[in-house]
């Protein structure tokens, strides 16, 4: 597989048009399984096939159990200077709850031991609005990763997708429904608590102190071009959007005879109109009406402004002092519908 993923670097050494490269992310799964020499190998190949930027962001997705105190000196001699720790709670029984493989001992050590060895650019993730989680507990979930001093997290609530444990388990009443009101209560509880101990929420699920925003995803947001590489990665350039194939053994078989298999969506000027205001909405920057012109012309910006407007009557969506329109506190608890009402969709 580490050899099919340097060929796909290199089959595909064209696709950003000789970018810099700001940020490398490490995820899809757990990459931190990998061993460190693994990794590095990894990143100098990318470095012989594209310009990293010395101040490049490259972030490792890891789970709890697998940061060991040896692992996590050994990953220090990489390249690696960002963690993506997926905590989602301090609490044993919902951790359990979750079928996550750590526990609560754990996610509070990782942190502690990542933090020892000198790694200070960490995020962390939380899920809340499911059924084990009392507002106290969220309370104290949030205190937690507060004194541990964590400069960047993610939040993010519950959703229930068809055909899953947790959907049959509502389904036969074995666990109780997920309520859309103590997810609205606790994403409240969330935006009180961390901006008020001086993280800004620059995205709807994630809040960072000053300098510790994400530049992986802020890339995304702000609809920069991105190569993915590995079974299942996606891209994205403007023009098109694709993926790879899933398995493992038809990615590797079509690596090696110099093909790579993946879909590919051409994207219409609605498509890239869509994605821009999705993106741009979830963020604190918001949507700049004039890029809305410059990127895809008045028509656009025409609709925009008319569909927009009933949603700031409804003080959802508030117009800033440069122009530029942003989800209100209220309007964040709506921002997939708010942004869906702002498409326009190909006949």
């Amino acid at each position: 597989m580490l050899f099919a993923l340097g060929k796909e670097l290199a089959l595909r050494l064209n696709y950003l048009d000789n970018k810099k490269i700001t940020s490398i992310y490490f995820g899809g799964g757990t990459p931190s399984i990998l061993n460190e020499s693994d990794i590095q190998r990894l990143i100098d190949q990318v470095a012989q096939h594209y310009d990293i930027d010395p101040e490049a962001e490259i972030t490792l997705e890891a789970n709890p159990d697998d940061l060991t105190a040896q692992k996590t000196k050994a990953l220090k001699t990489t390249s690696i200077n960002r963690f993506s720790i997926g905590i989602q709670s301090f609490f044993e029984e919902d951790l359990i709850w979750m079928n996550r493989a750590h526990n609560a001992q754990e996610a509070d050590a990782c942190i502690k031991r990542v933090q020892d060895v000198g790694f200070e650019n960490i995020t962390c993730d939380l899920i809340y609005g499911y059924p084990l989680l009392s507002n106290e507990k969220w309370q104290a979930n949030m205190d937690k990763l507060l004194s541990l001093s964590v400069p960047h997290i993610s939040s993010y609530a519950m959703t229930v997708e068809n055909k899953t444990a947790l959907a049959h388990q509502i389904k036969t009443g074995k666990t109780p429904a997920i309520l859309e009101e103590q997810a609205e209560e606790q994403m409240n509880m969330l935006i009180d608590t961390l901006t008020g101990n001086g993280y800004e929420h620059y995205e709807i699920s994630n809040f960072a102190k000053k300098d510790h925003y994400a530049k992986h995803n802020t890339n995304y947001w702000k609809g920069k071009h991105y190569l993915g590489i590995g079974p299942s990665a996606h891209s994205y350039n403007s023009d098109s959007r694709s993926w790879n194939i899933a398995n493992n053994a038809k990615y590797i078989a079509a690596i090696q005879e110099g093909n790579v298999n993946q879909e590919i969506e051409t994207l219409t000027l609605n498509d890239r109109y869509n994605e821009y205001t999705m993106t741009s909405l979830r963020t604190m920057w918001g949507i700049d009406p004039h890029k809305i012109q410059q990127l895809f012309g008045t028509d656009y910006q025409s609709h925009l402004l008319r569909e927009i407007q009933p949603f700031l009557e409804q003080e959802k969506i508030q117009l800033d002092q440069d122009g530029c329109y942003k989800l209100s506190n209220k309007g964040k608890l709506f921002a997939d519908l708010i942004a869906s009402e702002l498409f326009l969709i190909d006949k």
